[in-house]
Order: structure tokens, then sequence, then C-alpha cells
């Protein structure tokens, strides 16, 4: 606290300068409303003097150049008040599109702040010798892998294998040729009853 000048002032923000105005704006309009009913009084009254017996015609002229003098003077109070709310709804617009901008910063700035904090703790060099061990530790898995899935125990000759299974291939092959018959010969069928009795004439010839 100031001793000598007193309690400090508060900044006022944004959001309650845009409150005060409304409350300001919502005032002016009430006000424009009411002047324009006591405007639109003093109208009636000028039209009403200004149509009465002519026997007093002097007072009543005198008596609606009045009303319509007040009615001058409260429609010069609504121009007024119309100059003042159009001023404050300029205003509002201002401080609601400041207010747009200062928020945007404010994020785009947290936003530095939070790349700034994350990078701050790495750079190229850190990267590439993370990468470096990263690729390392992904070699010795993969040699561990291999060591595992190895088969345990004596390792056989692939070529010897091979060379068993061309011989049990050629085995199969010589047993179906043993097993398959000989092709069957086409023979004339044999009749199997017995041929009818023919008896032939020798005929001499001369």
């Amino acid at each position: 606290m100031n001793l000598f000048f007193g309690k400090a002032k508060s900044k006022t923000t944004a959001k309650d300068a845009i409150i005060k105005l409304r409350e300001t704006l919502d005032m002016l309009e009430k006000r424009e409303a009411f002047l324009e009913g006591k405007a639109n009084n003093e109208l009636k009254n000028a039209k009403l003097y200004a149509t009465k017996n002519r026997r007093f015609k002097t007072y009543y002229i005198i008596v609606a150049l009045q009303a319509l003098k007040r009615k001058k003077v409260f429609e010069a109070n609504i121009e007024k008040i119309n100059g003042a709310r159009m001023t404050i709804e300029t205003q509002m617009m201002a401080i609601e599109s400041a207010n747009v901008n200062l928020e945007t910063m404010g994020a785009m700035r947290a936003g530095a702040e939070a790349m700034k904090n994350i990078h701050g703790s790495m750079d190229v060099n850190t990267v590439d010798s993370t990468m470096d061990d990263i690729r390392d530790q992904m070699d010795i898995a993969t040699e561990i892998s291999e060591a595992i899935s190895r088969p345990v125990g004596e390792e056989l000759d692939e070529d010897e294998l091979l060379n068993e299974l061309e011989e049990l291939e050629q085995e199969e092959l010589d047993a179906k040729m043993l097993d398959t018959p000989a092709p069957a010969m086409d023979v004339p069928d044999v009749p199997s009853h017995e041929p009818s009795k023919f008896y032939f004439l020798l005929i001499p010839f001369d």
C-alpha cells in the first residue's frame, strides 16, 4: 500500500471494461427511449394547441411554440445520445478485437515457450547420438534373436541330405518301373465253340 497516495488502482481488464461499457450502453438506450417519448408528447401538444379555438389564438400559438422548442431540445439530446452510443459501440468492438489479439498472442507465446522448453533439452548432436544408440540396440536385438532361433546340436551337411534325397527319389522311380505291367498285344479272339462241318465237292476243271 502506498502511504501517501492511498491504495493503488487495480488494472482494468478487457472483460471488466466491456461489462462497464455494456451497462452504459443499456443506460443510454433507456435514456434515449425516454426522451423520444417526451419529444413525441411535445409534438402532440404542439399540434393540439395549434388547432385550438382562434379566440385565444395568440396564447395557443405561444404554447405550441414552447412545445416545439422542448421537442427540439429533446431531439438534440437524443442526437447526442446516439453519438455517445456509436462511440461506445465502436470502443467495445475495438476492445473485443484487441482482447482477441491479446489472447491469440498469449496462446502463441505459450506455444513458443513450450517448444523452447522441449528443444532446450536436445539438439541435433543429441538426436544423432540417440538414433545411433537405437540402431546399436536394434542390431544387438537382431543378433540375440538369431542366436536364440539357431538349432542346438550338431549341424547336418545340406549337400549330404540332398544326395540322400536324390537316391530316395531314384529308388522310388525304379520301384514304380518294376511294378508297371507290360503292355498287352492285340491277339485275335479264338472262338470257343466247335466250328460247323462243311462239305466241299471237288469238281474237276478241264
